[in-house]
């Protein structure tokens, strides 16, 4: 076995096409020239990227059982030269750095995702593009045996059995294409994604439905914390009995979070023997640098399909590069040595050796008892676990699931059955359950405004006739009882006439209730698209924009403390009788960074479509998050279309993505609400879209604060009036690239 040994910094530099590239690195654990293997520690660049940092062949070998390592990473190579660099650890004395072997294959983009793949346990998308670097950790081939590089797509991949990972002895069933079952792509669906024997095997569950009712089909594999993971799922229908929806339908948790419900292969691919596949990103939180990720598969009994069964053909795991550029994980710890103390083989102490090892196989023995225990204890919880996951709303799961209910500011009390309030009482007014019931006559459904996230809206009237809105929450939610208490806390502390106005709250029984000012014109994305609204007029729109612009500039500045809001979006933008924009739903808003402080490190939380960026790679909050969010509420009012609309072609799906885009190449007038063409001045045109623009910038410090997005705004509409009152200057809308943000106060006078 030969190797290219570096005991000082040295670069490879290969000149290739732009574009994707498989990078396989090959490492033998040996002593080269009589080196010292563990002082093999060295770490991998490329490019910005971080490979391996202070990675130890000989250690990392050992531990994992190898004789042999390799490592594969996806790169885009941007400018025809692939450059990696090998560097010896500073920390360690006399390192040096080794590789066997580099390989480098092109591939196709088809790991590329658009922003709206799912984030398992998130209301987020994950956006993978040509900055993205990954790296494969996990590729295999469920039910069928080993697939070598040379019977691969022409990728040279290499897929493994999945025996290995199947967890506990519950291992379903390996089935293979029935004999009338041809599986093959369909036509203009690339070949390249698997090869075929991926697709010709699977692992069932096995054939009896009741067992499968009351078990998963489960895998486990260890990975790195603190880095997102982008899981590849391959799926066919092999079986000639299988061809119609709802025949086999399951659900797949990841980590005993829900990644899909429902699942249907017949449904995605149309037939048997069509190969189809589902991404999924799930973020794996900093905490020990080793942990597991699960993946369960179980029936999806509220369709009562035929089969109550599960499948899966292959599978696919890639490290996501984090915000750093790093890839890399730490080395997994030493295989301890055993210890020998010579004096012990001594005769004069036989009889004492033979006292210590009886004495330690019966202590090993009552450990392994023990271990054995706490392992049944654990499965059975974890099993108890997604039973009551999977007869639950999946929006709605039991705080059992997640904890003590004290750690959300309740507990259960012996006595009388109810929840004891953790609200202080100054707060705001507090109602009776009874008062609540009779509010909304008894929860009628044709009172019911509508469904959110925390729960049902119905309509309700107060002290002799005041209309209410009376939000009531689902008690099973740990979520709801989050966004409750942080719902009063900001809300009781805050008021301006562009915030909605909470009156009070009912938490008795167990019931979660908030009650607000009714908001007679309902939610600004009523009255943009899929309604049966009239359209608004331009300068309507953009005054509501105003008013939730000011809000939020109250909120980011005005309070004691910066707020940010967290969920901007139009369904979050109230109207009262009068036309007056509100800005709701505080259950996700965080208290913004102290003044030492730039940021809040906190989970990410929002909506499709309209989630900062910055903010999701970074998991770093702040008020240029709202900002972001807020930008994309200006596209949807010029263009009155969904933020994101699966059904468009590729490019189209994400407003945001389409219409700076479109702004770009100077076309952004092109793709505005219809019902708007000739009715906005093009000064207020050009205002505002390069305020959208500015907003949305991929970077939150090339944002403008809340206050800057307001004046602008404010002066548009002194535009628009102006065009108005002049009777001239609606002509069609023109287009500039340029926004610089100058001092609003030396343009004209605020509007009060």
């Amino acid at each position: 076995m030969t190797a290219r040994i570096f005991h000082s910094d040295f670069t490879y530099s290969f000149p290739l096409e732009s574009g994707r590239k498989f990078l396989r690195l090959y490492f033998y654990p040996a002593s080269y020239g009589g080196l010292d293997a563990s002082h093999g520690v060295f770490t991998v660049t490329c490019g910005p990227y971080t490979l391996l940092k202070n990675f130890v062949v000989s250690q990392t070998a050992e531990a994992l059982n190898y004789d042999y390592m390799m490592k594969e990473f996806s790169l885009n190579v941007p400018f025809e030269w692939l450059n990696i660099t090998f560097a010896p650890s500073r920390d360690v004395s006399s390192s040096y750095a080794f590789v066997n072997g580099i390989e480098i294959v092109s591939h196709p983009d088809m790991y590329s995702t658009d922003g709206t793949e799912t984030v398992v346990g998130q209301t987020t998308g994950f956006n993978i593009d040509n900055s993205t670097a990954l790296e494969n950790v996990y590729r295999l081939n469920m039910g069928g045996n080993d697939i070598s590089p040379s019977h691969d797509t022409g990728l040279q991949r290499s897929w493994h059995d999945d025996s290995n990972y199947i967890f506990s002895a519950a291992r379903g069933v390996t089935e293979f294409a029935a004999p009338n079952v041809t599986v093959s792509y369909p036509t203009g669906s690339p070949s390249y994604i698997a090869p075929l024997d991926v697709y010709n095997t699977l692992r069932s569950m096995g054939p009896n439905a009741s067992v499968n009712q009351n078990y998963n089909l489960t895998w486990t594999f260890s990975i790195h914390s603190g880095f997102s993971y982008l899981v590849r799922l391959h799926f066919c229908e092999i079986s000639d009995f299988v061809s119609k929806v709802n025949q086999r339908v399951f659900s797949i948790f990841m980590n005993n979070q829900t990644a899909e419900k429902g699942a249907d292969v017949i449904g995605w691919a149309g037939q048997n023997g069509v190969p189809v596949h589902r991404d999924y990103v799930v973020f794996v939180p900093p905490g020990s640098p080793q942990q597991y990720l699960w993946l369960d598969l179980h029936p999806y009994t509220p369709s009562k399909p035929q089969l109550y069964d599960a499948i899966l053909n292959g599978l696919e795991i890639f490290k996501i590069n984090g915000t750093d550029g790093n890839l890399a994980g730490p080395n997994p710890p030493a295989v301890p040595r055993p210890q020998v103390d010579s004096g012990q083989l001594s005769g004069s102490n036989n009889l004492k050796n033979h006292k210590a090892i009886i004495g330690g196989v019966v202590g090993g023995a009552i450990v392994a008892l023990l271990v054995a225990v706490l392992i049944i204890f654990i499965v059975y919880y974890r099993r108890q676990m997604h039973k009551k996951d999977f007869n639950t709303n999946d929006d709605w799961l039991p705080l059992s699931l997640y904890g003590n209910l004290q750690s959300s500011g309740s507990a259960k009390t012996t006595t009388t059955g109810s929840c004891s309030s953790s609200r202080p009482s100054n707060l705001c007014r507090h109602f009776s359950f009874a008062e609540i019931r009779a509010a909304t006559n008894d929860f009628d459904e044709a009172l019911l405004l509508g469904i959110g996230g925390f729960g049902k809206v119905y309509r309700g009237e107060i002290d002799s006739g005041a209309k209410v809105a009376i939000k009531r929450g689902n008690p099973l939610s740990e979520q709801g009882m989050h966004e409750f208490q942080t719902e009063i806390e900001m809300l009781s502390k805050l008021r301006h006439r562009h915030l909605v106005s909470l009156i009070g709250y009912c938490e008795e029984n167990c019931e979660m209730v908030l009650v607000y000012d009714y908001m007679a014109r309902g939610t600004l994305r009523e009255h943009l698209y899929k309604t049966q609204n009239p359209p608004l007029p331009w300068k309507q729109r953009l005054e509501i924009c105003i008013g939730a612009a000011r809000g939020l500039h109250y909120l980011h500045t005005g309070a004691k403390h910066t707020i940010i809001h967290r969920d901007v979006k139009t369904t979050n933008i109230l109207l009262d009788d009068k036309w007056v924009a509100k800005v709701s739903d505080f259950g996700l808003s965080k208290t913004g960074p102290s003044l030492d402080h730039t940021h809040v490190s906190t989970v990410v939380k929002g909506s499709f479509g309209y989630l900062d960026p910055e903010y999701f790679r970074r998991q770093q909050l702040t008020d240029k998050s709202d900002v972001y969010s807020y930008g994309v509420v200006l596209f949807e009012i010029l263009c009155a279309r969904p933020v994101l609309n699966l059904t468009l072609p590729k490019e189209h799906v994400s407003l945001a993505e389409w219409a700076l885009h479109c702004h770009k190449m100077g076309m952004l007038d092109e793709i505005i609400d219809p019902y708007l063409k000739g009715k906005i001045a093009p000064g207020c045109f050009k205002r505002v879209a390069e305020t959208a623009v500015k907003c949305v910038s991929d970077v939150g410090s090339d944002r403008p604060p809340m206050g800057d997005v307001l004046w602008n705004l404010e002066f548009a509409l002194q535009l628009q009036e102006s065009a108005e009152e002049s009777g001239s200057g609606l002509r069609a809308v023109t287009h500039t690239h340029a926004l610089i943000f100058l001092n609003p106060e030396a343009l004209y006078k605020p509007r009060s």
